[in-house]
C-alpha cells in the first residue's frame, strides 16, 4: 500500500515539474521586429540600429519569416526570346574538274568492251606482238624460196707461149677475149631436206690460136647438181626446226593475245560496275543530304515554335556537315571510276571523251542461280590460255627432242651431178680431104703455113732433104660443130656429150657431245614442264573455286544487304513517328537516318561484287569471249 502511494505522488511531482518548465518557456519569449529594407524606405529617412543586448545576454537569432509581394499574385504573359530562323545551307558544289556536265556520254556494258578492242593500247601492243610473229615466221620460210644468180663477165686473156706448138705463131703471145652468161637457180625443199642446183652456164671465144679448129666459137653448158641427205638432216634439220618452232611461237603470241584480250574485258567490265556504284553511291549520299537538310527545316520551325532547344540545331548542322562530306568523298569515287574506264577505252589522252561525263545505261544483274563448279572447271581447264601456253611449249620441247637426237647420227648425203655440153662456132682451114702441097711453099691457109715451117725446121734440123716431104692432108671442123649459138644449143640438148657423177658424201662424228648434250638438256626441260604444268593447273583450280565462292558469297550478300536496307527503312518509318509525338529525339530520328544510308550503300556494294564476281569467274574459266561474243582469228590458218 504504502508503494503505491509513493508511486502515485512521484508521478504528480514529475506532471508538476513539467507543467511549470512548460509556462516558464512560454513567458520567455517575445516578438522580434521585422527588419526593414533600406530601398523601400523614403528617401532621406535613416533605419534606427537594431536593438543590442547587454554583454553576456544569449541571445536567440531571429528566424525570418517570408514576405509575400503584392504583385506576384497577378499572372504575366510568357516571355520567348525572339529566335530568327537560320537558313539551310545550299547544295554543294558537285562540278568535278575537266568534267563539262554537258557533254554526256551514254555507255552501255557491250559498247565500252568494243571501245577497249578498238582502242586500248595494251591490246594493241599484244595484237601488234602477233602480228610481229607472222613476219619472223614468213621471213624464215625465205630460206625455201628458189635463188636466181647471173654473173656476166667479160675476160681478156693475152698468154706469152714459150713454144711454137701453144699455136701463138711469129709473135710469141696468144690473145683470147670470152663473153661469159651464166644463169642459174638454187632451191632447198623443206621435205627432205635437199639442195637442188640448175646452173645453164654460155660463153663466146674469140681467140688468135692457130690450132683452133673453129674462131669465134660458142660453148654452153647445162649441169643440175643435187645434195640429198639420207640420216641426218633429212627428217629434220637447223632451218626445218627454226620454222616449226616459230609457228608454235606464233600461236603463244595469240594465246597471249587472247589472254590480254580476256584480262582488258574482265577490267573493263570491272571498272563500268564499279562506275555504276559510284553514281549510285553518289546519288544515296545526295538523297542522304537532303533528308538532313529537311530536318534543318523541320528543326528551326520548332525552335522559331519554342517547341526544341537551341541545341537541337547544332545537331542537326554537324549531321549535315558530316554527310557534306561523304558526298565530296562519293564524287571523287565517281571520278576515279570514271578515269580508270577512260583509260581502259580511249588511245590518245587528248582524246576528246576524257571532258566527257559517262552516263553507264546497264543496270546491275540480280540472278540467284547457284554456281555449277564442275561445270565451270572442265570449261577452265579446256580453255585457259596459261595451259594452251604451256602445251605449244611442250611441243617446241618435243621439236628440241627431235632435232637434237637427229643430230647425233652420221652425216650421209648424196651428191650427184648431170651436166651437158654443147660447142660451135666459124670454121677454119680447109674442107676434110684435101692435099696441100708443102715444097711449093704454097699453103692454103695461115695455120697450113705455120704447119709447112713447123715442118721445114723440123727437117733442117733432121739432115733430111726437102723433097722428100711430100704432101700433108689437112681436115675441118667437125660438120656439126659448124654453125652459129643455135648449133651450139642444139648440141647441147643433143645430150651427145656429157657428165654424170654420183657420189656419197660420209661423215661419222666419233665424239658428238654437244648434240648429247643438247639432247639430255632438251629432255630435263620436258620434265620441267611437266612440273609447271601441273603447278598452273592447280593454280587455275583455286582460281575456279575462289571466283566461284566469290559469286556465291556475293549472291548471299545481295539478299541481307536487302534485307538490312528493309529493316532500315522500317526502323526510320517507326522513330519518325515517335519523334512526330515526342517521344524520341533528334539524335536517335539522325542515327536511324544514317544507319539506312548505310544499308543502301551496302545494297549497291553487294549487287556491284555480284556483278564483279560474275565476270571474274569469265575470266576464271576462259569464257569471257565467248560470253561477250569477241571473235579472235587464228593467225596460223589461212
Amino acid at each position: 500500500m504504502s508503494n503505491q502511494l509513493s508511486r502515485a505522488f512521484t508521478r504528480a511531482l514529475v506532471l508538476a515539474l513539467f507543467l511549470l518548465a512548460c509556462f516558464s518557456a512560454a513567458l520567455a519569449q517575445k516578438p522580434t521586429p521585422t527588419p526593414v529594407n533600406p530601398a523601400t524606405q523614403p528617401p532621406g529617412q535613416e533605419q534606427a540600429p537594431p536593438a543590442t543586448a547587454p554583454p553576456g545576454t544569449n541571445i536567440t537569432p531571429p528566424v525570418p519569416q517570408p514576405t509575400v509581394d503584392p504583385t506576384a499574385q497577378e499572372p504575366r504573359p510568357p516571355n520567348f526570346p525572339d529566335v530568327q530562323q537560320h537558313p539551310v545551307p545550299p547544295l554543294p558544289d558537285l562540278t568535278r574538274i575537266g568534267v563539262v556536265n554537258s557533254n554526256v556520254l551514254p555507255l552501255s556494258m557491250n559498247d565500252a568492251i568494243r571501245k577497249a578492242l578498238q582502242n586500248n593500247n595494251d591490246i594493241e601492243v599484244a595484237r601488234d606482238d602477233v602480228r610481229f610473229a607472222e613476219t619472223q615466221l614468213r621471213s624464215l620460210y625465205g630460206v625455201y624460196d628458189p635463188i636466181f644468180s647471173i654473173t656476166p663477165q667479160i675476160i681478156q686473156n693475152i698468154t706469152p707461149q714459150q713454144s711454137s706448138l701453144g699455136g701463138s705463131g711469129s709473135s710469141g703471145k696468144t690473145k683470147s677475149t670470152i663473153l661469159n652468161l651464166s644463169p642459174s637457180i638454187t632451191k632447198s625443199f623443206e621435205k627432205g631436206g635437199g639442195t637442188y642446183t640448175l646452173s645453164f652456164a654460155n660463153s663466146h671465144t674469140t681467140t688468135s690460136n692457130s690450132f683452133s679448129l673453129i674462131n669465134p666459137f660458142y660453148s654452153s653448158n647445162l649441169s643440175l647438181a643435187i645434195n640429198q641427205p639420207l640420216l641426218r638432216n633429212r627428217s629434220i634439220d637447223n632451218n626445218r626446226r627454226s620454222i616449226r618452232v616459230q609457228r608454235k611461237r606464233l600461236e603463244q603470241t595469240d594465246s597471249d593475245f587472247r589472254q590480254s584480250t580476256i584480262q582488258i574485258i574482265s577490267q573493263v567490265q570491272a571498272a563500268y560496275w564499279n562506275l555504276v556504284f559510284a553514281l549510285r553511291n553518289q546519288q544515296n549520299q545526295l538523297d542522304s543530304l537532303n533528308v538532313s537538310r529537311q530536318n534543318m527545316r523541320n528543326i528551326e520551325f520548332e525552335i522559331a515554335a519554342g517547341a526544341k532547344a537551341p541545341l537541337d540545331r547544332a545537331q542537326v548542322q554537324t549531321d549535315i556537315a558530316s554527310r557534306e562530306s561523304n558526298l565530296f568523298v562519293a564524287t571523287q569515287g565517281v571520278s576515279q571510276a570514271e578515269n580508270t574506264l577512260k583509260q581502259l577505252m580511249l588511245r590518245d589522252p587528248m582524246a576528246p571523251e576524257w571532258s566527257a561525263q559517262i552516263t553507264p545505261t546497264d543496270t546491275p544483274a540480280l540472278d540467284l542461280a547457284p554456281v555449277n563448279l564442275t561445270a565451270a572447271l572442265d570449261e577452265a581447264h579446256k580453255n585457259r590460255q596459261e595451259l594452251r601456253r604451256l602445251n605449244l611449249q611442250k611441243d617446241i620441247n618435243a621439236i628440241d627432242i627431235q632435232f637434237y637426237k637427229n643430230q647425233t647420227l652420221p652425216q650421209v648425203d648424196i651428191q650427184s651431178t648431170v651436166a651437158t655440153t654443147g660447142l660451135a662456132g666459124t670454121s677454119l682451114g680447109v674442107p676434110a680431104g684435101s692435099l696441100v702441097p708443102l715444097i711449093s711453099g704454097s699453103p692454103a691457109s695461115n695455120s697450113s703455113a705455120f704447119l709447112l715451117q713447123q715442118i721445114r725446121a723440123l727437117q733442117a734440123n733432121a739432115g733430111l732433104p726437102l723433097a722428100v716431104v711430100p704432101t700433108v692432108a689437112t681436115s675441118g671442123a667437125p660438120t656439126d660443130l659448124i654453125g652459129g649459138y643455135g648449133q651450139d644449143l642444139k648440141n647441147l640438148f643433143g645430150f651427145s656429150t656429157r657428165n654424170i657423177t654420183v657420189g656419197v658424201a660420209i661423215s661419222l662424228p666419233l665424239h658428238n657431245r654437244t648434240a648429247e648434250a643438247n639432247l639430255a638438256g632438251a629432255r630435263i626441260q620436258r620434265d620441267q614442264l611437266a612440273a609447271s604444268y601441273r603447278s598452273t593447273d592447280q593454280a587455275i583450280e583455286m582460281d575456279v573455286r575462289n571466283a566461284a565462292q566469290a559469286v556465291d558469297t556475293a549472291q548471299k550478300r545481295m539478299v541481307a544487304s536487302r534485307q538490312a536496307r528493309e529493316s532500315a527503312e522500317q526502323q526510320l518509318a517507326g522513330e519518325q513517328k515517335l519523334y512526330e509525338v515526342g517521344r524520341s529525339t533528334t539524335f536517335l530520328l539522325l542515327q536511324r537516318q544514317n544507319e539506312l544510308t548505310n544499308a543502301r550503300t551496302s545494297e549497291l556494294q553487294a549487287q556491284t561484287d555480284y556483278n564483279k564476281a560474275l565476270a571474274d569467274l569469265q575470266r576464271a574459266t576462259a569464257s569471257t569471249l565467248r560470253i561477250n561474243n569477241v571473235v579472235v582469228t587464228d593467225p596460223t590458218k589461212p
